[in-house]
């Protein structure tokens, strides 16, 4: 039963319902393991609606919170004459977020999100330069959101097909994980920095 407060009720039955339906069990998890909000390095120069307050010093508690302004990817678009494929454009604006660790039957993982509207400006420009090298070897389009516990390996979806793949950074897709964002992120697992640290 989904809580009354939680992002995942304002929204149909879609990725966007999805990736709002994960964040809200990732937030629960933490807080039921650690009876608080996830925490983060405090930085005045790097704020974020996400930011629910301090917890000391250096750190501010965090949560995911619904991107209530309109993002959008034209200028990657047009840049590169290419079309996005719909679901890395809703993923990448459903929410502002820090990393959410996440594990899957085939090991851990870190789903990329933005932070604030200058953290998804420079998401874009990683994705320009991705898209570019893609584009340079001669290698189908594919669009990075999250990465895993090995060095240089990459979750993409296939700008074509909406498949999720697992890739070598400058590599082609080796291992498919789901046949769209939907199927993957509904195999996912929360995990909190405790269970990241085992």
């Amino acid at each position: 039963m989904t809580l009354p407060n939680t992002l995942s009720n304002v929204s149909p039955n879609t990725l966007t319902h999805t990736l709002l339906a994960f964040a809200d069990s990732y937030i629960e998890k933490h807080q039921s393991e650690h009876h608080q909000l996830p925490t983060v390095e405090s930085d005045k120069d790097w704020v974020s609606d996400c930011e629910q307050g301090r917890h000391n010093e250096e750190e501010i508690y965090w949560k995911p919170v619904k991107i209530t302004h309109k993002l959008n990817f034209e200028n990657v678009e047009q840049a590169l004459n290419l079309t996005l494929h719909q679901d890395i454009k809703d993923y990448f604006t459903t929410i502002y977020s820090e990393s959410l660790e996440a594990e899957s039957e085939d090991g851990k993982l870190s789903l990329l999100l933005a932070w604030n509207r200058d953290d998804f400006e420079r998401l874009q420009q990683n994705l320009i330069g991705h898209i570019m090298m893609k584009q340079k070897l001669k290698q189908n389009i594919t669009l990075f959101f999250a990465v895993t516990d090995e060095d240089d390996m990459i979750i993409s979806l296939d700008n074509e097909t909406g498949e999720i793949w697992v890739e070598q950074v400058g590599c082609k897709p080796h291992k498919k994980l789901a046949n769209n964002m939907v199927q993957f992120l509904n195999n996912l697992t929360p995990l909190t920095s405790v269970d990241v640290d085992t």
